[in-house]
């Protein structure tokens, strides 16, 4: 029977392992949310691809596939944030995750209905700040994470944020086994984050042909890209991408367009809506009009490739923890052996103290 690890994160989110999967655009969908959950994991579902009615539908059928908590991650700079607060609300979500600092307004209203409040930061002031607001917990994620990431390394941003704030951080980027869950652990975190070795499991949706994709690479096969929505992006480097990285801005900036148009029709949303959404965006993140433009590839490049299995036509995010990840488990199975490794890793660490003594004359 694997052994359990009580931290702060447990206790808060009501978990049984201090392991959270994160919320993958197109990839944590309802059964490797659930299946996370019923591993004793916190699943957390990516909403920001779906419409309001598709939320709500996906949180049905997690609700469906457990009865174990899970979260919801959801853009702190959408139009329709408050609605998705509203939503998750009514339907008893245990935590609400963002990729941005929320507002204090929204984290007040959520805390007041009991929802755990995480968001995920990439510096120790933004830490601060989400922490006097009332986030309950932070997910910090190093530079060798996957998708949008910063250009500090997990071993000295993890430290930096825990000796800055007094709240729970979920330590992200770079983790995949035991020995990384023991360290974060040791560290002085509230447990670990991940979101390659997830997509990397049997209950992902992802197609096998590109799940096959990302084992045949090694370490140095990722790149952070700008040239993917302007913004740095740890992504599988693949043709395109190495195309992308030698285009022009007027060649980026055109398909970035086409793109916005591919994805309005497939969201539903009015051109009124995505142009509020970029001004928020181009404010929080202090980006110019050229970057806000390009933003539009990352929903429909990441679709192509993490949906529709097209790794010639679309973006394939990933951490560099690609390069050392070799199978496919369920993910059952890889809780059970992550919290093993890491309990037998702190053991061992544990054996090492010696009892001090008296040198002999």
């Amino acid at each position: 029977m694997t052994q359990r690890l009580r931290t702060a994160l447990t206790e808060l989110a009501g978990i049984e392992h201090p392991i959270v999967q994160t919320g993958m655009g197109w990839v944590a969908g309802p059964s490797l949310v659930a299946g996370t959950a019923n591993a004793g994991g916190l699943g957390i579902l990516a909403s920001a691809t779906m419409t309001l009615a598709e939320l709500e539908e996906a949180i049905a059928k997690t609700k469906a596939k457990t009865d174990k908590p899970f979260g919801v991650n959801i853009r702190a700079d959408a139009t329709d944030a408050p609605d998705r607060i509203e939503l998750m609300i009514r339907e008893g979500v245990k935590v609400a995750s963002f990729a941005l600092a929320p507002k204090k307004e929204l984290i007040a209203r959520l805390k007041d209905n009991g929802v755990v409040v995480v968001p995920s930061i990439g510096a120790a002031k933004h830490a601060v700040k989400v922490a006097s607001w009332g986030a309950d917990a932070v997910i910090v994620q190093g530079g060798e994470g996957g998708g949008h990431t910063g250009p500090v390394a997990t071993t000295l941003l993890l430290p930096s944020v825990l000796d800055a704030v007094d709240i729970p951080v979920i330590a992200g980027g770079g983790f995949f086994d035991g020995r990384g869950l023991a360290a974060a652990l040791s560290y002085g975190a509230a447990g670990v984050a991940m979101g390659t070795r997830f997509l990397l499991t049997q209950d992902s949706s992802v197609p096998d042909s590109v799940k096959q994709e990302y084992l045949r690479r090694g370490l140095a096969d990722t790149v952070v890209s700008r040239k993917v929505d302007g913004m740095p992006h740890r992504v599988l480097n693949t043709d395109l991408v190495d195309r992308l990285e030698h285009s022009g801005s007027w060649r980026g900036l055109t398909a970035a367009v086409a793109n916005a148009a591919k994805f309005k029709s497939m969201t539903g949303m009015k051109w009124s809506t995505i142009v509020r959404d970029g001004l928020t965006m181009r404010k929080q993140k202090d980006l110019t009009w050229s970057q806000v433009i390009m933003a539009a590839n990352t929903p429909m490049l990441l679709k192509a490739g993490l949906v529709e299995g097209n790794t010639h036509a679309g973006v394939l995010a990933a951490g560099q923890v690609t390069g050392i990840i070799e199978d496919l488990p369920t993910v059952a199975d890889l809780i059970d052996r992550i919290v093993d490794e890491a309990v037998a890793r702190i053991d061992a660490l544990a054996e090492l103290r010696a009892e001090s003594s008296t040198p002999t004359t």
